[in-house]
C-alpha cells in the first residue's frame, strides 16, 4: 500500500492494530499457562478480556472508517510474540521466567501504547472523533495493563524472589567489573 496521505497511514496503522490485538488473543493465554506468580496469571487473564474487547473495538473503528480491519499482518507484534514463546520455552526458575514473562509482555504494551497514541492523534487531526475516542480508550487499557505488570513485578514480589530477596534477605548480588578493578587499582 502506497502511503500517499496521512489518511493512508492512519488508515494502515489501524489494520496493524487490528492484527497486533488479534495476535495478542491468541498470545496471553499461553503467557497466563506459563507464569507461576498467581497475580500474574490473574494480569494475564484479566488483560486478554481486554483485549478481545480492543479487538471490538478496532472492528468498529474499522466500519467507521470504511475499510477491512483484517488483511495485514503485523510483524513488530509477531516478533514480540515470538520472544515471548522463547521465554516460555526456555524453562529454568520459576520466579526468573515470570520475570521474563512480564518483561515480554511489556514490551509489547510498550509497542501497543506507541501504535494506539499515534493512531489517535492521526484520527484527531483527520476529524475522525468518534474513531479517536475508542482508541483513546484502549489506550488506557493498555497503560493500565502496563501499570498492573508493573505492580505485579514490583509490589507483586516477582521481581524481588527472582533476584534471590523473596524472604526479605537480600542476596549478595555480583560486583560490577568496574569495581575490582578499583579494588586492584587501590592496592597499588
Amino acid at each position: 500500500m502506497k502511503m500517499n496521505s496521512l489518511r493512508d497511514v492512519f488508515e494502515e496503522m489501524v489494520r496493524d492494530l487490528y492484527s497486533a490485538e488479534a495476535q495478542a488473543v491468541r498470545a496471553l493465554p499461553k503467557l497466563a499457562r506459563a507464569a507461576s506468580h498467581p497475580g500474574l496469571r490473574d494480569a494475564f487473564t484479566a488483560h486478554l478480556t481486554e483485549t478481545k474487547g480492543q479487538v471490538e473495538r478496532l472492528d468498529r473503528a474499522a466500519e467507521a472508517l470504511g475499510i477491512k480491519a483484517k488483511g495485514k499482518t503485523c510483524v513488530a507484534m509477531k516478533g514480540l510474540v515470538e520472544e515471548a514463546a522463547e521465554v516460555i520455552a526456555a524453562g529454568g526458575d520459576p520466579a526468573a521466567r515470570d520475570a521474563a514473562l512480564i518483561a515480554a509482555a511489556q514490551k509489547q504494551e510498550h509497542y501497543e501504547i506507541a501504535g494506539y497514541g499515534t493512531a489517535r492523534t492521526f484520527a484527531r487531526l483527520l476529524g475522525e472523533d468518534q474513531v479517536a475516542a475508542l482508541l483513546e480508550e484502549t489506550l488506557r487499557e493498555e497503560e493500565a495493563a502496563d501499570r498492573k505488570l508493573t505492580g505485579v513485578a514490583e509490589a507483586g514480589g516477582v521481581n524481588a524472589e527472582a533476584a534471590g530477596e523473596d524472604d526479605g534477605q537480600a542476596t549478595p548480588a555480583r560486583k560490577p567489573a568496574g569495581g575490582r578493578k578499583k579494588a586492584a587499582a587501590g592496592r597499588r
